[in-house]
C-alpha cells in the first residue's frame, strides 16, 4: 500500500515543488527583460532583477527541499528544476554579455559547456535513456554562478559596494566555472559508460 502511495505522489503533476518550478521558469523572460531595458532605452532596472533572481534561488531551494519532505519527487520535477536552472544561466549570460559586464570568453566557455551537455543527452536517448540526475557537484556550480551573476550586476557602477560585489563576483564566477565544467565532465564520463554497457550487453 505504501509502495501505491508513493508512485502515485511521484506521477503528480501539479504538487507544490512543480509549481514552484514553474513559476521559476516564467520569471526567466521577465528578468531578462529588466536586464536589458535600459538596452533599449528604457530606466535601469537592476534592483528589480536582483529580486527575481534572488526569488528563483529561494524557489530553486524550496522545491527540491520540499519534493522531498513531501514524497513529491516527480518525472516532471527532474525535468523543470534543471530546465530552470539552466534557462536563468543562459538568460544571465545573455543579458550580462550584452551589456558588456561578463565579457565574451567566459560566455562562450560556459555555453560550450551547455552545448557538449547537449550531445551527451542526445546520445543517451539515442540509446533510449533520459537525461541524467543532477548530481551534488552540478547544483553547487548552478549556486556559485547565481551568487556570482548577481553580484556582477551589483559591480556595474562605482563606489566601494560596487568595488566589493566585483571582487566576490568575480571569485564566484571563477569557482562556478570550474566547478560547471567538471560536472560537465563527470556526466559526459557517466554517459560514456552507461552506453558502452548497453553496447556491451547488446
Amino acid at each position: 500500500m505504501e509502495v501505491q502511495e508513493t508512485r502515485v505522489q511521484t506521477d503528480r503533476v501539479l504538487t507544490i515543488p512543480n509549481i514552484l518550478s514553474m513559476a521559476r521558469l516564467l520569471g526567466v523572460p521577465l528578468f531578462l527583460w529588466l536586464i536589458l531595458w535600459p538596452v533599449f532605452g528604457g530606466p535601469k532596472a537592476d534592483g528589480w532583477a536582483l529580486l527575481v533572481l534572488a526569488l528563483s534561488g529561494v524557489s530553486d531551494y524550496l522545491d527540491g527541499k520540499l519534493a522531498r519532505r513531501w514524497n513529491q519527487i516527480s518525472s516532471l520535477g527532474r525535468i523543470l528544476d534543471p530546465a530552470a536552472d539552466r534557462l536563468y544561466i543562459l538568460s544571465t549570460l545573455v543579458g550580462l554579455t550584452w551589456r558588456e559586464i561578463l565579457p565574451v570568453w567566459l560566455t562562450a566557455a560556459l555555453l560550450a559547456r551547455e552545448l557538449m551537455l547537449l550531445i551527451a543527452v542526445g546520445f543517451l536517448g539515442r540509446h533510449g535513456y533520459g537525461p541524467p540526475q543532477v548530481n551534488f557537484l552540478g547544483k553547487a556550480a548552478t549556486f556559485n554562478l547565481m551568487y556570482a551573476f548577481p553580484l556582477l550586476l551589483l559591480s556595474s557602477g562605482s563606489g566601494w559596494l560596487h568595488t566589493l560585489a566585483a571582487v566576490f563576483g568575480w571569485a564566484f564566477a571563477g569557482w562556478g566555472t570550474a566547478l560547471y565544467w567538471w560536472a560537465g565532465i563527470l556526466y559526459v564520463v557517466q554517459v560514456r559508460r552507461l552506453i558502452k554497457a548497453d553496447t556491451t550487453a547488446d
